[in-house]
């Protein structure tokens, strides 16, 4: 995720542009750039924040755009900052999202000369090709938008051209109307302090921004986007309109996901590439496959080692990372140890795979974080691209750790020919509908509220699950714990009966997952072993005669990740909670977003 902002109009646009950048910093900071259209593209950028860029003034300069980024294609580097440009320089081009086919589009640009790593480079390149041919700036950026797969949202601006033209596809984009001036951006944060008079681009939409005056079309054809007035605070505004990072974050879930599949899912030929930096020679003789993490990161690992276990034949294990060790007789040359850790920089997880370096095996980092201290130390890695997440309590992170986590263990299957072609078309189609089952589920927010304060006041919370459902029930179980400092667990099903059921009343609630592919009949008869006790039951439910719990929620059908989906409701289920109990829910109680010492 990153930042976009951009001014047109009477006034000087470099600091208003700036101004923007720096209220859009929480999308993304690992580098920054501003171009201006002035006598030419002037374009100033380099790693690091807004406020490490050195600019001069640019008096009467009144067409600007910027960029803040989190990194997802290219280290974060003064090369990989944008805006970028074409070979002439007369083309600037920022962009938030990631463009799925750059690598083919990029195979057909012969001549042109790239001097980043990005995906976004392609766009100014592109442009180069159409301009010549086209009656403005806004018919070329049409016809390019035509050819691009992926999420954008794209401002751009040429030499020869007045104004900005800006388009987007699944990411959000903004238009601010004042006096004098247009303003375009990825939130309403960018320009909240100069105007509340906004229009929200739609999906296919390209917006010319010249003069005052704003043009949008929609597949060529001119279209009326509604002007509406935000009533939002400029702290509000940071979170999109929400009271809280963590239920902002909740709701970009479906990006992210997209995101973390983009260009590398190819549905047509049910085929996954993760691009994994190691030899397939090294994936066809491995033996066991460990993963290490803490926190949300190891239930993600819970959920990936049944996958990698079906789909890749291979042993694989799960330990907390602060207390792993290489030991116990394996192989080092035939060990895969994957880090799991959102931020790059989790203490216990760089020291458990600084130990299995220093036994010679494998690792390989999944992570969120571009430049963070896990990618320079291990052999490869694998980034979940959610996008910056403020919230302490870890929510889209946990999605899409599973999704690539996914990935990974369907890569494995393929290079190890090891991987029933069934099942890897059914992971395929799963992960290829999980954005829009999460989208389902954010829909039904309003009933998880009610349910949520109609049980803020029991004194604990139990969540059961089998398989995958396990690590989904130790998750919300976690969530809860979190946000809102009420007692909860996460169970097995099968071990209630082992303990766990003597605690089991009127004033515990159960929730139950009772997905596919986690031997739901088994965990029903769980549920009917706590409903004996009087607990009321939360089923969370992809088949329609899950109808004797208390209450249920249904869960799109979508196959393997039907669990991930559930998730999605126990999250809500947490923040609601807590919200009733106002509990500070951003920031809980002795708690932090990086955990960087042991």
């Amino acid at each position: 995720m990153c930042g976009i902002t951009g001014y047109v109009g009477e006034r000087d646009a470099l600091p208003l542009v700036v101004s923007g950048l720096q209220r859009l910093e929480y999308r993304g900071y690992d580098s920054a750039g501003v171009a201006l259209r002035g006598d030419g593209i002037t374009v100033h950028k380099r790693a690091g924040r807004v406020g490490d860029l050195d600019l001069p003034d640019y008096p009467g300069v009144t067409c600007g755009i910027g960029h803040t980024r989190w990194s997802t294609h290219g280290r974060p580097t003064d090369e990989n900052a944008h805006p970028h440009t074409d070979c002439t320089g007369d083309i600037a081009v920022v962009h938030n999202g990631i463009i799925a086919n750059y690598d083919e589009l990029k195979e057909g640009l012969d001549g042109h000369t790239f001097t980043s790593q990005t995906d976004t480079e392609v766009v100014a390149h592109l442009l180069e090709e159409e301009l010549p041919g086209a009656e403005s700036l806004r018919e070329a950026l049409d016809t390019v938008v035509g050819k691009l797969e992926g999420s954008y949202a794209l401002a751009v601006m040429a030499a020869d051209y007045e104004g900005v033209v800006c388009a987007r596809r699944n990411s959000p984009l903004v238009l601010g109307h004042a006096d004098g001036g247009t303003y375009v951006a990825s939130d309403v944060t960018a320009f909240l302090d100069q105007t509340r008079t906004v229009t929200y681009l739609e999906d296919g939409d390209v917006a010319e921004l010249i003069d005052g005056t704003v043009r949008i079309t929609n597949g060529g054809e001119s279209v009326e986007r509604p002007e509406t007035t935000v009533e939002w605070e400029a702290e509000a505004a940071e979170k999109g309109g929400y009271e809280h990072f963590m239920r902002k974050e909740i709701h970009e879930q479906p990006v992210a996901l997209r995101q973390a599949i983009a260009g590398r899912l190819d549905t047509g030929e049910r085929r996954v590439d993760v691009d994994l930096d190691l030899d397939d020679a090294v994936l066809e003789e491995l033996e066991e496959v460990q993963l290490v993490a803490c926190g949300t990161s190891y239930h993600a690992s819970l959920y990936a080692k049944h996958l990698l276990q079906e789909l890749a034949d291979v042993r694989a294990t799960v330990e907390v990372a602060s207390e792993y060790e290489f030991e116990g007789g394996r192989d080092p040359s035939s060990t895969l140890v994957v880090g799991v850790t959102q931020s790059g920089e989790t203490a216990d997880t760089l020291q458990a795979l600084r130990r299995a370096n220093a036994m010679g095996a494998y690792t390989v980092g999944v992570t969120n974080t571009l430049g963070s201290t896990v990618t320079r130390e291990v052999d490869a890695s694998l980034f979940i691209r959610a996008g910056p997440e403020i919230g302490v309590a870890a929510t889209k992170t946990f999605s899409s750790q599973v999704a690539v986590l996914s990935m990974l263990a369907h890569h494995l299957g393929t290079v190890r020919d090891a991987m029933p072609a069934k099942e890897g078309r059914r992971l395929v189609e799963s992960l290829a509908a999980l954005p829009d089952g999460v989208e389902r589920v954010l829909d039904e927010e309003d009933a998880v509220g009610t349910t949520a304060r109609a049980y803020a006041g029991k004194e604990a919370f139990f969540y059961i699950g089998r398989r995958a459902g396990t690590p989904v029930a130790l998750e919300g179980a976690l969530k809860l714990k979190e946000i809102s400092y009420d007692h909860a667990e996460g169970f097995p099903a099968g071990e209630l009966k082992h303990g766990p059921l003597a605690l089991v009343s009127e004033e515990t609630p159960v929730f139950a997952v009772l997905t596919d592919d986690t031997r739901p009949d088994e965990t029903a008869n769980n549920v009917k072993e706590v409903q004996a006790r009087g607990a009321p039951v939360v089923a969370l439910s992809s088949r329609p005669d899950d109808e004797d719990a208390d209450r249920r929620f249904s869960v799109p059908e979508i196959g393997p990740l039907e669990p991930l989906l559930a998730n999605v409701y126990l999250q809500l289920f947490a923040y609601h909670v807590a919200d009733a109990k106002d509990r500070p829910i951003d920031k809980p109680r002795n708690l932090a977003k990086s955990v960087t010492v042991e």
